[in-house]
């Protein structure tokens, strides 16, 4: 990924890396000697205090060996050579009236070679050019005690800085120290930064790729459940292990996600509501006078024999109990009957009209099936019918659950007074892009081809016969369609080679 920011956020640390080390190198090169040669100067002149308290203590002309110790403590320590000159009468070692000899370090302790070269370089001091191996003598720092001088000392092929000057005012101090070792330690530095400077961009890079990880990859997971939610699956939630911004990034869009999910189903329902509102206003008048004349019919029966057998049982037609008893319980049977089919007309009524409450959400419709065959499951049993439903993953759909509770309890209801022959009940689910399709399917007689679309008609009954047998009153598949109308969502019924199959549709997208 060329626009990935674990690159850009690599390449951007690495090449502050380079450029970090690139400036210590170049500072280095540049300025790392002038600045050697400034601490030097302090370094010399620390160096030069402390001799000159010592000489200020020592009385005579010659160091005790204490304070020989500490000059040579000093000279370690400052890293320089010294070498104090002192003057003696009647011998000339410059051409002079007097001549120089040596209070540090002891004659016995140096030379005779290093002594002509002290001595040639203490002449060219006090007269300058009197010492043809010395070239390009600079100075670098005066006082009034002494200066600081750098140089080139042919004969040794060397540079070196020097300090020159007085103790007293009959005494003379030289300190010397290599140059050549600034130079090859500048060297050495770059050199050494310039190896520790590529190891440190290749471990540098491949820790920022690692690190940088862990950074990124929970953007990617946010960026994954970003994605899922605007295909609105709202199932995925970002697991918060940190405080920092992620966090806080993770924690928003979680919240998002379930306000979303609700925001939807709110809009959802009043969108169901108003498609309802639209169609039923058109069929409002015509629902209303054919549901008086359905139920003026369907009463007339029912009414007819109680009434009857009232007026019988009041003229006492027949005067043994037994005929008494038999009169009561068809007058209550009746009566029973009719106040399911108000019941169930009233329930229809509030769905044809739209006065119930559309309450979409979204839940698991294998669940749903479940539960509502544990509740028949005793149907079942007595019946002897075999049931097949393998589903097992669960199905989320967006609708009212206790609506198509009602469908599927309607269809296995009139599948069990149906079912005959081998007597097998199947349910299946048929996922077909956004949708699922729910079939519920038993074994028996086919219905009539031209009447498969008149089951949906209240009071309407395909074998009449049948029907009274188990107490049907043509009113629960009118139910079933009038529940699918509110959820704007498709239902049928398909004869099949042994059987029928009834089914109906449920959204597993929001929109």
């Amino acid at each position: 990924m060329k626009h990935s920011i674990r690159i850009k956020i690599t390449c951007l640390l690495t090449a502050l890396i380079v450029l970090t080390i690139f400036l210590t190198w170049f500072i280095n090169l540049t300025f790392l000697s002038d600045y050697y040669l400034f601490s030097k100067i302090e370094v010399m002149d620390d160096a030069y205090r402390g001799i000159l308290s010592i000489y200020k203590e020592n009385e005579g002309d010659r160091l005790s060996d204490e304070e020989t110790l500490k000059m040579e403590r000093i000279s370690s320590k400052y890293g320089v050579d010294t070498y104090i000159f002192i003057p003696f009468d009647n011998h000339s070692v410059f051409g002079l009236s007097y001549g120089f000899a040596f209070s540090y370090p002891a004659m016995n302790n140096i030379g005779e070679r290093q002594i002509n070269q002290m001595n040639l370089l203490l002449k060219e001091y006090i007269y300058e050019g009197t010492n043809p191996n010395v070239k390009d003598r600079k100075l670098l720092h005066r006082t009034d005690n002494y200066g600081i001088f750098s140089l080139y000392d042919e004969q040794i092929d060397s540079n070196y800085i020097d300090l020159f000057g007085t103790l007293e005012d009959d005494k003379f101090i030289i300190m010397r120290s290599n140059y050549e070792s600034i130079e090859e330690s500048v060297a050495i530095s770059n050199k050494f930064l310039a190896y520790i400077g590529i190891l440190a961009v290749i471990i540098g890079t491949v820790a920022m790729l690692i690190i940088s990880k862990k950074f990124t990859q929970p953007i990617l997971d946010l960026a994954g459940i970003a994605k899922k939610i605007s295909d609105l699956n709202f199932n995925e939630k970002y697991q918060v292990k940190t405080k920092d911004e992620i966090g806080v990034l993770g924690e928003s869009i979680n919240i998002l996600s379930d306000r979303l999910e609700q925001t939807i189903s709110e809009l959802k329902q009043a969108n169901n509501e108003l498609l309802n509102d639209i169609r039923k206003k058109t069929e409002i008048d015509e629902m209303r006078k054919e549901f008086l004349s359905n139920v003026s019919h369907e009463l007339k029966t029912p009414l007819a024999l109680i009434q009857g057998y009232a007026e019988g049982l009041k003229e006492n037609i027949n005067e043994d109990e037994e005929s008494r008893n038999f009169y009561c319980e068809v007058i209550i049977d009746e009566a029973d009957k009719m106040n399911k089919m108000v019941k169930k007309l009233l329930s229809l009524n509030e769905l044809e009209f739209g006065t119930n409450q559309v309450n979409f959400e979204r839940f698991d419709i294998v669940t749903l099936i479940h539960t509502v065959l544990e509740s028949t499951e005793i149907l079942f049993r007595q019946k002897g019918v075999v049931l097949h439903f393998e589903q097992k993953e669960p199905i989320y759909v967006w609708a009212d659950e206790f609506l198509v509770e009602q469908v599927l309890t309607n269809y296995i209801s009139n599948a069990l007074n149906h079912v005959s022959g081998a007597n097998i009940i199947e349910i299946k689910l048929i996922q077909r892009n956004d949708v699922v399709r729910i079939a519920v399917f038993n074994t028996g007689e086919n219905i009539p081809e031209d009447e498969l679309d008149k089951v949906w008609i209240k009071f309407y009954k395909v074998d009449k016969a049948r029907t009274r047998e188990y107490g049907g009153s043509g009113i629960g598949l009118s139910i079933v369609k009038a529940i699918m109308n509110s959820l704007n969502r498709d239902c049928g019924v398909i004869n099949r080679p042994v059987g029928v199959e009834f089914w109906f549709e449920l959204d597993t997208k929001s929109d």
